[in-house]
């Protein structure tokens, strides 16, 4: 067991397996039809991108950011060549995904229209897609961020780019505040997409 712990890759191969052979047992019992049952896989991997993509952006926030003044200067190249750019990866891909996963689980679900015009295309408007749109909306207003201003700034701050010391404190304060507007439109997203599906269903 320690064998497989050890490695990362290991983890997760046997972890998606198991996973796997559970979705496949969600299939053979879904009395619903294959178009519920994608509806339930396409959650599954909005919820897997989200928790990856809101847990760094909480991570970079809550510890990073914070933190990084804080460490010797001899030590802070080990954050900025290293695990940055790693983790900011995973960051950007997550966002994407996420956002991806939510929108086709809307089409899936036949609502895609009706959340991003916030229920408005309805008569009487829909309350339940005004609320899920507005949380599709600053989701992907947040993946905007990220890929439009965020990781660009990234790659000058963390050398990853060219770009003087005056370059590089800049792109660092602009990716801090957009890293920032994310996490301030991350909680009131988040209680959207999770008090939506029990308040309307």
């Amino acid at each position: 067991m320690a064998a497989l712990l050890s490695n990362l890759r290991n983890t997760l191969i046997v972890s998606f397996i198991i996973a796997l052979i559970i979705v496949a047992g969600y299939y053979q019992h879904n009395a619903s039809g294959a178009e519920v049952f994608w509806q339930a896989v396409f959650r599954w991997l909005h919820v897997i991108f989200g928790i990856m993509w809101i847990g760094l952006l909480w991570y970079f926030n809550f510890v990073q950011i914070r933190v990084m003044p804080q460490v010797p200067a001899e030590l802070k190249p080990g954050v900025s060549k290293y695990i940055a750019p790693e983790a900011l990866f995973w960051f950007r891909w997550a966002a994407l995904f996420t956002v991806l996963m939510g929108l086709i689980l809307a089409f899936n679900r036949g609502y895609l229209v009706q959340a991003l015009t916030l229920g408005f295309t309805e008569q009487p408007v829909g309350v339940g897609h005004s609320f899920i749109g507005l949380g599709m909306w600053l989701g992907i207003i947040m993946m905007v961020n990220v890929w439009a201003f965020i990781w660009p700034a990234q790659k000058i701050a963390l050398g990853l780019v060219d770009g003087d010391a005056d370059a590089k404190a800049a792109a660092g304060r602009k990716a801090m505040i957009f890293s920032r507007i994310n996490t301030f439109l991350s909680v009131p997203m988040l209680a959207c997409m999770t008090m939506n599906q029990t308040i309307f269903g």
